[in-house]
């Protein structure tokens, strides 16, 4: 079996959970006999692709006189985004929304159909115009290549997995990581709405990461449930067999945010369970891992309350780096609003740190070792970090049961599960 899969991020250039899920996922495939074609807007030459067959979309030439990107093209509206954007965060900004006639003279027109196009493979202000050449690029890769389903990841890449099934009528499966109701609240912004339901619609099957992010997919944009399929995430096994390596240089206990500093995943509770915690034990220090538009808030709000002596501001942590931070933390905390999955509490549980997370997240629903509290209830965060800092009996448990946990959630099981949903649109 073949898979053309879209994607717009890949280890080890990856902005969040989207890309180290795409990675997982396509080794768990090649174990169950599937190969993977996965197109990325662009590659930096040093990905591992071990496990898949890496395209990348600025390397494809477009021939404009092909009837099959004029019938794509007649079909699209181009978005203009005037402001930065990545796959889970909102954007500050509305969409100006040009139609194809006020387009054609354009010179984002013009660039999105030349022959060759150069992608940055950010999410900076020509993400719209790199989303819909990506899609034109899906044309090519569709109509010259041999494969059986298409699988597209988020909402990014649903216009790509599109153009595909139109040009092969082969079945198209979209997944599902986040929705715009994860990444803006009620506050949505209509237009991606829009493309995400029109990627749902045009899917033959739909695959959730949680059933948290499946019910949202039936009661929010009308998809039948027996459409939705719920997949959980995984967590790539290490190869360390002791990640207490890295020597703190101090000696208070330390609890870790690590994520992007953004409405979604609750950085202003982390912060004010913080306070309130050092009332009862100065003897702690606590570190926000991350970056995002929340961030200068963050920082202002700390020193409000006079606790930015305890309180450690990194940026954005990746790799090796993220390993280390989790080597030198007694507790790890996630208080998202809504998480659709959350795949950094079963790393920092592989990493022998016992866990905190919201009842809103979708790894809530498959981890029976984490202590699980609701996102706006600062006094039980801030109770379930204490208990876990000063019992030790408590946080020995959660770290040796937490880690045969976590260990025994292998993408392998998922990629068996994603091959069934595979047979299923194909039979």
């Amino acid at each position: 079996m073949k898979v053309l899969m879209f994607g717009w991020e890949f280890p080890p250039h990856i902005t969040g959970g989207l890309g180290t899920a795409c990675f997982g996922l396509t080794k768990g495939l090649l174990h169950q006999g599937v190969e993977v074609i996965f197109v990325v807007p662009k590659a930096y030459g040093d990905e591992n692709q071990d496990a898949v067959r890496l395209v990348n979309a600025s390397d494809v030439s477009i021939d404009m006189r092909n009837s099959i990107y004029k019938d794509y093209w007649e079909n699209i509206s181009y978005i203009e985004v005037g402001s930065n954007l990545i796959p889970y965060a909102s954007p500050e900004e509305f969409y100006n929304i040009l139609n194809h006639t006020q387009l054609r003279g354009s010179e984002n027109y013009e660039s999105v159909l030349s022959k060759s196009y150069e992608f940055s493979g950010k999410y900076g202000q020509n993400l719209m115009e790199e989303v819909q050449r990506y899609a034109l690029v899906a044309s090519t890769l569709a109509a010259n290549n041999n494969f059986d389903v298409i699988h597209a990841h988020d909402w990014l890449t649903y216009p790509a997995g599109i153009a595909a099934k139109k040009v092969s009528n082969k079945p198209l499966i979209i997944h599902v990581h986040a929705t715009e109701f994860d990444r803006s609240g009620e506050n949505i912004n209509q237009n991606v709405y829009d493309i995400e339901r029109f990627g749902m619609e045009n899917a033959d099957i739909i695959i959730a990461v949680s059933n948290l992010t499946r019910n949202i997919i039936i009661e929010r944009y009308g998809i039948s449930p027996e459409k939705v399929i719920t997949v959980h995430n995984a967590v790539e096994p290490s190869s360390r067999s002791d990640f207490h390596f890295e020597e703190k240089h101090v000696r208070e206990k330390i609890v870790t945010f690590l994520g992007r500093i953004t409405f979604q995943k609750g950085p202003d509770y982390f912060v004010e369970a913080a306070y309130k915690i050092l009332q009862k034990d100065p003897n702690v220090r606590f570190v926000m891992a991350g970056s995002g538009d929340m961030l200068n808030k963050m920082i202002r709000r700390v020193a409000q309350l006079r606790i930015s002596n305890k309180f450690h501001f990194t940026g954005f942590l990746d790799g090796e780096n993220v390993d280390r931070m989790f080597s030198m933390s007694d507790v790890y905390v996630m208080p998202s609003v809504s998480e659709p999955f959350g795949i950094s509490p079963l790393e920092a549980m592989r990493s022998n740190v016992p866990v905190v997370i919201s009842k809103q997240s979708g790894v809530s629903e498959v981890l029976k070792y984490a202590l699980k509290i609701d996102f706006w209830d600062i006094d039980a965060m801030s109770d379930a970090i204490y208990g876990l800092l000063h019992y030790d009996a408590l946080s020995r448990m959660f770290i040796k049961y937490g880690k045969t946990e976590v260990d025994n959630m292998k993408w392998d099981n998922s990629a068996k599960l994603v091959k069934e949903v595979y047979i299923k649109v194909l039979s």
